[in-house]
This record gives C-alpha cells, structure tokens and sequence, in this order.
C-alpha cells in the first residue's frame, strides 16, 4: 500500500521552484543548440555557393533549381533562393571574422543575423549588436530598433557621468564603470509619447526582468518605492536593487526630463539613509544611479564635485516615435518573416 507523503508548503515551493530553473535551463540551453545547428548548416551551404563562385547573374537558375530540390527533400527548412543567396552572404560576411564573433552569430537566430547581414556594415558593430542581442535576449524588432537608432556608435562616444573613482576603491570603482553604462534602452515598454514618472516606474516593475536584463548582469530586484524611515520622516526610494558583483545596494531615481543639479542631493541622503540602516556589516557602500531623459556631461560633473556617495547619472532611451516606428516595421520587419 502506498504512503502519502506530506512536507511543509515552503520546502514543496522550494522543490517546484529548482525544478522550473532545471525545465528553463534547458530549454535556453537547446534553444542554443538548434540556433547553432542551423547556422552550421547555413554556413555550408553559403560555403558551397560561394566557393562554385555562384552569382545572381551567372548562378541564378542553378540556385533557382537548388532551391525546388531541396524542397523536395527537406519541405520544412527555408531554403527559398533568396535565403540560400543570403547563406551565401552569411558564408562571405564572416568566414574571416576572429572566433568570438563567429562564436556570436552562430548562437543568434537566423532573423536576426539576416538584420545583421543586410543593415550594419562594420564587424565591430556586428559584435557589439550580436553580444547584446545574446546577452539581453533581444527580439529581432529590439535588435531592429537598436540600430535604427545607431546604438553602437553611441556607445562607442559615451562619456561616463559619475563620480565612482572619487568615491570608490580603484578595484570597485573599474568593476562599477564595467557595471552602469551611460545609457539604457527602454523600449522594451513600447512608450510612444510623454508619460508621467510614476507610470515609467509602473511600467518598469511590470516588466521588471526586461529591466533586468537591460541592466546586466548580477542585479537583484528588491522593490519599487522603497521606504526608509529616519527621525520621524519618510523617504522612498524609486526603485532597489542589491547587486551580487558589487556586494552593494543600488538604489534608481527616474526622471522624465533632463538632468538637474538637485537631484543628485536627493540621491545622496537616499545613500546616506541605505548605509546607516539596511547596508549589511559585510557589504560595500550604496550605489545610486539617476536615470534620465537627457544629460550634460558638464552639469553632471559640476553636480558630483563634493559629492562623496558614489553616484552616476545615466541616459534612457524609449522606442522611436509610433509613426516612424509602424512604418519600420510594416516596411522591413515583414520581409523576412517571408522568407
């Protein structure tokens, strides 16, 4: 006779929750697996091409015929001329790229290595859009999006706001400027017009993993509007975070429009009040960060001057405006979904 065996409410959450990380893991792990595997196979196939020295002009009916036969033989793979000619140019974009970038596109779908392929040209901006697409979990629209709005030469020219190597040891203070970039993409939330502070942050905590992710790694969500309260006064914090690099408290400020030299007051009794109240005995000091819609770097600079809590200021960027953006999509988006 079998017995029912009971446990505590907390230890069956515990046992559910390890199993949907194992279920998770490795569906990413053969998400990757299928994504490699097909590019494999479309990189030898664009090598075959290529090294018959096909063109559109001198090979296109032998390419044409390709195409009906492999049909034949594999009916669900696309393998449609116009893909097998974009193989071609998959194989002779990259068969000369260093390792970490073949390593990149060869994880990425095949979608999005179509936008790389057909709309950046250098193979640094490659790399850069292949890295962040992998490591935030881009969609091909946010991949489409981020270099419509030239994202990587805006990250090359970015100049750090922030007072970390004034405030923080030489070690922490590198890891911090690897850690906080000068400008996030929000466009995740679909913002198409102005919107009040509060239904940014609304909007962020509802989607809380895309910040995450946008974010980087090592961050920990604690929660929004956090209350800290010190000789009989309140403050709320807009958004907390603890992050497991730093061993430190991270506390987010939004702003809708640009910066002003009274914020970083704000933030500065914020750090004051998370160090003397919740910072652990074995954590580093509270970090704060001060996201807005718009920055000078000199008022910035002059803001931080005797400032001594680490604190930097960063840019948001939200999607492009809903015509512009209806029309991107509808006009290029919808060719490869084609294919």
């Amino acid at each position: 006779m079998s017995k029912e065996i009971s446990i505590k409410k907390e230890e069956y959450e515990s046992i559910l929750k390890q199993a949907v990380a194992h279920i998770r893991t490795a569906r990413i792990i053969v998400a990757k697996q299928i994504n490699s595997a097909t590019q494999s196979v479309y990189w030898n196939l664009g090598k075959l091409i290529f090294e018959k020295q096909l063109t559109e002009g001198y090979g296109s009916a032998v390419v044409q015929q390709l195409s009906i036969d492999l049909k034949k033989e594999f009916p669900d793979m696309g393998v449609s001329p116009r893909n097998l000619w974009n193989m071609k140019l998959f194989y002779e974009r990259y068969h000369q790229a260093d390792q970490k970038l073949l390593q990149l596109v060869a994880e990425l779908p095949w979608g999005h290595n179509l936008l790389l392929i057909n709309k950046v040209q250098s193979l640094d901006a490659v790399l850069f859009y292949a890295n962040e697409a992998l490591t935030k979990g881009w969609s091909r629209d946010w991949l489409l999006n981020a270099i419509k709005m030239n994202s990587f030469s805006h990250n090359r020219t970015q100049i750090k706001s922030n007072n970390f190597n004034e405030t923080l040891p030489i070690i922490d203070a590198d890891y911090a400027n690897e850690v906080f970039k000068d400008r996030y993409n929000l466009g995740f939330l679909g913002i198409t017009e102005k919107i009040k502070e509060t239904e940014l942050e609304k909007r962020l905590v509802e989607k809380i993993k895309l910040f995450l992710l946008e974010l980087g790694k090592g961050f920990s969500f604690i929660g929004n509007q956090h209350r800290l309260e010190y000789n009989n006064k309140e403050y709320f914090v807009d958004m907390l975070f603890f992050h497991r690099g730093l061993q430190s408290l991270i506390a987010i400020e939004l702003k809708i429009g640009s910066f002003k030299a009274e914020y970083v007051g704000k933030m500065n009794v914020y750090l004051s009040l998370l160090d003397k109240l919740e910072k652990g005995e074995t954590e580093n000091n509270s970090v704060g960060i001060i996201l807005c819609a718009d920055k000078d770097h000199l008022d910035v600079e002059i803001a931080l001057q005797d400032i001594h809590k680490p604190i930097g200021v960063a840019e948001y960027q939200l999607l492009l405006p809903k015509d512009q953006l209806q029309d991107l999509l509808i006009n290029e988006i919808n060719t490869y979904t084609q294919l």
